[in-house]
């Protein structure tokens, strides 16, 4: 497959130690000493939005780590149809769960920067660097949850339902389920969010209307989300935050806008 050409790649002088994704990513499991190395082994690069770095069915030859963007995974159809799978964001490798060839595309929303990391080479490190390997296992106990709890959400729940619990994990930055943040920015077309939750464009956007309608939410432009009454939204999701937590974020939320007159619990 492809990839994009040499004045794409993003500014190598910048160290691994200053990564805006440091803290976050998996190479976080590995000591600032050893980042040198590692950063000798990737080959950074800049995929401009739209443009597909990872492709079903080619050789799982690299794997991907995001540093900075959000890209799409995806699966296509015989007839052409394809069904969004989910959305990666800076942290997150990609291409790990591959065997012999890569089982989903992958796709920039908007321009990402990402590391490209040779498979052979992983070996290497997960033999230099048990951290990582322990890293990984708990990576694919991740995803297997990831997984079920989208059977769940395609099977089981209402638009409402879905479009809340998509806000939610979202806002929780793809971790398990956690109290929002107020202010999110989703960089993906409603249409993506559609297909990812098995909706048609105008059932998202009717619920969408319907939360901000009800308090819950502003939305201040397309791509972006004010969550103003997230225990209320969380508990629409179906999610399983201590409430605790849920009243300290409403807590928060009430001293950003006084205005709101947000009672507790809400």
């Amino acid at each position: 497959m492809s990839f994009p050409a040499a004045p794409a790649l993003v500014d190598a002088s910048v160290p691994c130690a200053s990564c805006g994704a440091r803290l976050d990513a998996r190479c976080g499991a590995m000591a600032d000493p050893h980042l040198d190395h590692l950063a000798a082994l990737a080959l950074r690069q800049t995929v401009a939005a739209g443009a597909e770095f990872m492709a079903e069915g080619e050789p799982a030859e690299h794997v991907f780590g995001l540093t900075c963007g959000t890209a799409r995974l995806f699966k296509l159809l015989p007839d052409g149809r394809r069904q969004v799978l989910g959305f990666a964001r800076a942290g997150q490798f990609l291409g790990l769960a591959s065997c012999r060839t890569y089982t989903v595309s992958a796709e920039a929303v908007e321009p990402v920067h990402l590391h490209r990391l040779p498979r052979s080479r992983l070996r290497g490190l997960l033999d230099q660097y048990p951290m990582l390997e322990r890293w990984l296992l708990e990576t694919a106990a991740y995803e297997l949850s990831i997984a079920q709890e989208q059977m769940m959400l395609l099977g089981r729940k209402t638009a409402r339902e879905r479009v809340a619990s998509f806000l939610v994990g979202w806002a929780a930055g793809g971790r398990p389920c956690v109290p929002p943040l107020s202010h999110l920015h989703l960089p993906m077309p409603r249409g993506d969010i559609a297909d990812y939750l098995g909706l048609t464009i105008e059932t998202v956007s009717r619920t969408l209307t319907r939360l901000r309608i009800e308090g819950l939410l502003a939305i201040p432009s397309p791509s972006e989300i004010e969550v103003l009454r997230p225990v209320a939204l969380a508990a629409i999701a179906g999610c399983n935050s201590s409430p605790t937590d849920m009243m300290r974020c409403d807590e928060e939320r009430r001293q950003l806008h006084p205005g709101l007159g947000l009672g507790a619990g809400a």
